[in-house]
């Protein structure tokens, strides 16, 4: 018999099964951390993928909003606004033009505590923060239609801003390809009726995990953020994390062109193949927050699915 140890909520799962009935166990690629997270950081800041340096994007005076995830997503937040803040502080944009919009597209306001959890008390204290309710029609600006009908509304909180940074972290989607990107902006901080459209669209079987271009979901995201680019300054900054939630690597620059190179990271790194389909898969969604609901249950199991025979 072989032992088996998976993470489930805050604690685990054990269990045995015997060694011929086990076709293997699939685990992401295993990678050395990042040794220097600020190092990692600045650098990526002053040397983005297609886009100009930070300092150059940054003047004194201007105002900053800064789109995190919530408590759904594990990006580790905490450890690199801190890094984010100080560094547009020396390119002369003070804490009180800078504020935090969180990204939760249809899913609940977060508490104060939640907030002060995700990017850390030092800039909680500094940083005003915002969720983005979806659900109060009032908070949002309309930016157009896309080509799938979907009415562009977003967060006037961002909109108002002189520059959007957007931050956060790439892993696999089960309908909209990657996560990351994009998806700060729709459905992170859209309306719910941007949202509900947008997400309507996962009923095609072009909507499937790791497939961007020619997804209906990920197409119709895009250009609804073009829409708003067009008159807005974004910069993106997304971390890759592995299974312990160490930083392995991080992206930064351009809003389109630099997640697509996350994605190809995470291709590697998360991508795992195997001999051949199983009977049984048994998966771990990976502890909190991942197996926090159904919905976020549903990730581990498009994942799963691509492992077991029909």
């Amino acid at each position: 018999m072989t032992d088996y140890k998976y993470k489930y909520g805050h604690g685990y799962k054990e269990f045995s099964l015997p060694e011929e009935h086990v076709l293997g166990e699939l685990k992401m690629k295993q990678m050395m951390p990042l040794e220097n997270l600020k190092a990692a950081v600045l650098d990526a800041l002053y040397h983005p993928i297609a886009s100009a340096p930070i300092d150059e994007l940054v003047q004194p005076g201007m105002k900053i909003a800064f789109i995190c995830n919530d408590s759904t997503r594990v990006a580790n937040t905490h450890s690199f606004m801190p890094i984010l803040v100080n560094e547009m502080n020396k390119l002369g944009v003070k804490d009180e033009d800078m504020h935090i919009v969180f990204a939760l597209g249809t899913h609940r306001c977060m508490t104060h505590d939640e907030m002060v959890e995700q990017v850390g008390e030092n800039v909680a204290k500094r940083l005003k923060m915002y969720n983005s309710d979806c659900h109060v029609q009032d908070d949002f600006e309309y930016f157009g239609e896309t080509e799938h009908g979907t009415p562009v509304w977003l967060n006037k909180h961002v909109s108002d801003a002189d520059l959007v940074i957007l931050t956060g972290t790439v892993v696999y989607h089960f309908f909209s390809g990657f996560g990351g990107g994009r998806k700060a902006v729709l459905p992170g901080v859209a309306a719910m009726e941007t949202v509900r459209k947008n997400h309507s669209l996962m009923m095609s079987p072009e909507a499937k995990l790791g497939k961007l271009h020619g997804n209906p979901v990920y197409d119709d995201q895009v250009e609804g953020v073009r829409l708003f680019a067009k008159e807005h300054k974004m910069f993106l900054f997304h971390s890759i994390l592995d299974a312990q939630k160490q930083f392995l690597k991080v992206f930064a620059g351009d809003w389109y062109e630099a997640h697509l190179e996350a994605c190809k990271f995470v291709e590697q790194v998360y991508g795992v193949p195997i001999s051949e389909p199983a009977d049984v898969v048994i998966a771990s969604c990976g502890g909190y927050p991942k197996d926090i609901n159904i919905y976020q249950l549903q990730k581990t199991m498009d994942n799963a699915w691509c492992a077991v025979k029909d």
